[in-house]
C-alpha cells in the first residue's frame, strides 16, 4: 500500500467519522442512557455492523443501491423507522436504578449490540459511500485485494475507536445524573434526536 494515499484516507476518514451520522446518536442516547458499561456493545456493534455494510458493498450491493431507487428506498425506510422505533422506546422508558441496572446489564447488553449494529449495517449511505470512497485511494499498479484489506481495516478501526470516544463520555454523564428527573430528561432528549435522525434518513436521496 502507498503510504502516500494511505496518510490522506486516514485523514479523510477521521473527518468523515468524527460528523454524528445516527449512528452516534445512537451510541450517545444509549451511553446516556446506560452508563460506561455499554460502552464495549455499542461499539462492537458499530464495528460489526461497518464491517458488514463494507462487505456489502465488495459484494456488489453498493453499486445495486446506486442504480436501484426500489431497493435503495427498502433500505432507507427500514433504517429510519428502526431510528424512530429506537426513539421512540427510549422516550418512553423509565429511568433504571442501579439495583435494576446490574439484573438486566447481560440482557440489554444484547440489545444494545444489536441496535447498534442494524443501524450501522443496514443504512444504504453507509453501503453506497464504501463503493464510491475507498477505490479513491486504491494504486492500480498494487494488489487490489490487500489495499482494500488494509483500507477497511483501517476504518473499520478508527470508526471503533471515534465511536468508542463518544460512547466513553456520553456514558461519563449518566455516572453523574442522580436524580431520576435529570434522568428522564436525559432520556426525552436523546429519544427526540433518534427520532430525528430517523427523519432526516428517510429524507435522503439517492446520490451516489
Amino acid at each position: 500500500m502507498n503510504i502516500e494515499l494511505w496518510i490522506p484516507f486516514i485523514l479523510a476518514s477521521t473527518l468523515i467519522l468524527i460528523i454524528p451520522g445516527p449512528t452516534i446518536i445512537l451510541v450517545i442516547s444509549q451511553a446516556v442512557s446506560h452508563g460506561r458499561w455499554s460502552v464495549l456493545p455499542l461499539v462492537t456493534g458499530v464495528v460489526m455492523g461497518d464491517f458488514t455494510a463494507m462487505t456489502l458493498s465488495f459484494l456488489g450491493l453498493g453499486a445495486v443501491l446506486s442504480t436501484s431507487a426500489v431497493i435503495f428506498g427498502i433500505f432507507k425506510w427500514f433504517g429510519a423507522l428502526y431510528l424512530m422505533y429506537l426513539g421512540i422506546k427510549l422516550w418512553t422508558s423509565s429511568p433504571e436504578t442501579n439495583a435494576i441496572q446490574n439484573t438486566v446489564k447481560e440482557a440489554s447488553a444484547k440489545s444494545l449490540l444489536k441496535n447498534s449494529f442494524v443501524v450501522t449495517a443496514l443504512n444504504p449511505k453507509s453501503i453506497a459511500f464504501f463503493v464510491a470512497f475507498l477505490p479513491q485511494f486504491l494504486d492500480p499498479t498494487q494488489a487490489v485485494a490487500s489495499q482494500f484489506a488494509l483500507l477497511g481495516g483501517t476504518f473499520l478501526f478508527l470508526g471503533g475507536i471515534n465511536a468508542a470516544l463518544y460512547a466513553i463520555f456520553a456514558g461519563q454523564l449518566n455516572e453523574h445524573m442522580k436524580k431520576r428527573k435529570i434522568r428522564v430528561w436525559f432520556n426525552r432528549c436523546g429519544g427526540s434526536a433518534l427520532v430525528g435522525a430517523g427523519i432526516v434518513t428517510a429524507g435522503i436521496k439517492q446520490t451516489l
